[in-house]
């Protein structure tokens, strides 16, 4: 089964940390990569830009309207995400707990419909 480890973090303490600290983060996904690929159920995963930088568009009554900004105010925000191969929630569980982050969300990724 597939999933999606969904990282939620402050992005203002990641904006205000040092580069010594920002170092140390990256290592660690770095090692957690290669745990990933160890174990053979590494997909792929990305860092995602701030959301500063994100627009959100929304459909009402047929017509899209564009706004600045992530879907919701939150304390964290989505900040990246890795996409494994897991034989189950559990397994998947157990591999975001060692992601090195401060929230992970683990979604299994919903199978097509059958033909």
């Amino acid at each position: 089964m597939k999933f999606a480890l969904l990282i939620y973090q402050e992005e203002k303490a990641w904006a205000e940390a040092g580069p010594e600290e920002r170092k140390a983060v990256y290592a660690a996904h770095e090692a957690f990569i290669q745990e990933l690929a160890e174990r053979g159920v590494a997909c792929s995963g990305e860092e995602l830009g701030p959301t500063s930088t994100a627009r959100t568009v929304r459909r009402t009554n047929g017509a899209c309207v564009t706004t600045d900004g992530p879907y919701a105010e939150t304390t964290e925000q989505l900040g990246g995400f890795y996409l494994i191969d897991a034989a189950d929630l559990d397994e998947a569980v157990r591999i975001a707990e060692r992601l090195p982050a401060q929230v992970v969300e683990v979604r299994p990724i919903a199978a097509p419909p059958a033909a």
